[in-house]
């Protein structure tokens, strides 16, 4: 997930799996090898599924509502399978459309021929959700930085 911070004008970056993990800093590396490597060294559960209900409670707790996600523009990137409780999903998504500005999730299955959103965890978000957009090219992502830079 990203955040782009309203007030500050910046940029804070988390990984979204069994739990959260802020990358930001990680990141902050000029060359893209050495920051996307620095990510990975920092992020322990690239391979556990998600858990985005429980993943999305721990951000609101922790920096959503100390402000980071008040009239952010929040963008999560997830192909919206839940491993965890959708229902919690759907309460914390909620919470987090309340506080930010705009919620943009980028789905990886979206540009695909015959995708329907079905799964339980993308339908628990979508009502929450002010833009669904592809995420499945280099095309795509380009189109992701527009309606990002609209919102």
């Amino acid at each position: 997930a990203v955040v782009d911070c309203a007030e500050e004008h910046t940029a804070e970056t988390f990984t979204v799996g069994t739990r959260l993990t802020r990358v930001t800093t990680a990141l902050r590396h000029r060359d893209p090898e050495l920051a996307l490597r620095a990510a990975g060294d920092v992020v322990p559960d690239w391979s556990g599924g998600t858990r985005l209900g429980e993943v999305l409670k721990a951000f609101g707790d922790r920096w959503g509502q100390r402000g980071m996600a008040r009239r952010a523009v929040l963008l999560v990137c997830s192909d919206g399978w839940e491993r965890g409780d959708a229902a919690l999903l759907g309460e914390q998504m909620h919470r987090l459309a309340r506080l930010a500005h705009r919620v943009i999730w980028l789905n990886p299955h979206r540009g695909k021929p015959g995708y329907e959103p079905v799964q339980s965890g993308i339908v628990a978000a979508l009502p929450y959700v002010d833009r669904l957009v592809a995420g499945h090219s280099l095309a795509a992502f380009a189109a992701v930085l527009e309606v990002v830079a609209d919102a």
